[in-house]
C-alpha cells in the first residue's frame, strides 16, 4: 500500500503545475520563487522531494519529526506528512495540505520553518524539488 501511495504521490508531483517556478538559463532547472505564488482562497498543497545523504537518514528523520509535529498544529494546515521511498530509503517526500495561500505564508514565516533549512543543509544530497499546487476543487469520493 505504501508503495502504491508513493507512486501516486510522485505521479501527482510530475503532472501537477507549480506556481511561481521558472527555468534558469544557466542550468535549465526549475527554481521556485515563493514570493510569486498568487494569493487565492483555494486549498493549497506542497510536494517537496528530498534526496538525503545515506549516512544522514536517521538524523534527517529526527529533524523532520519536530517540523511535522509543529506544522500539523498550525491553524491553516490540514495535513503535513513525510513519506520515505521503500526502494530508496534516502529519498523522502513531504506532502503538505493547507487551507489557502495565507496558511502557507504563515507556515513559511514560522521560526521552526526558517530554522529547518539550515538544520538539514548538511544532510541533503541535492537541492529539494518543490511544487506548490493550487487545488481549485476538491472532490471526496
Amino acid at each position: 500500500m505504501k508503495a502504491k501511495l508513493l507512486v501516486l504521490l510522485f505521479t501527482l508531483a510530475v503532472v501537477s503545475t507549480s506556481y511561481g517556478s521558472k527555468k534558469t538559463a544557466e542550468n535549465g532547472k526549475s527554481v521556485v520563487n515563493l514570493n510569486q505564488v498568487p494569493a487565492t482562497d483555494y486549498g493549497m498543497m506542497i510536494v517537496a522531494k528530498m534526496q538525503v545523504k545515506p549516512d544522514k537518514v536517521k538524523d534527517f528523520i529526527e529533524a523532520a519529526k519536530e517540523m511535522i509535529e509543529k506544522s500539523n498544529k498550525e491553524p491553516g494546515c490540514k495535513s503535513y506528512q513525510l513519506y520515505q521511498d521503500p526502494y530508496n530509503n534516502a529519498m523522502f517526500v513531504f506532502v503538505e495540505e493547507y487551507k489557502n495561500q495565507a496558511a502557507i505564508d504563515a507556515h513559511f514565516a514560522s521560526d521552526y520553518f526558517k530554522a529547518f533549512g539550515p538544520r538539514i543543509s548538511d544532510m541533503i544530497a541535492e537541492q529539494a524539488r518543490i511544487k506548490i499546487i493550487s487545488v481549485a476543487k476538491e472532490t471526496i469520493k
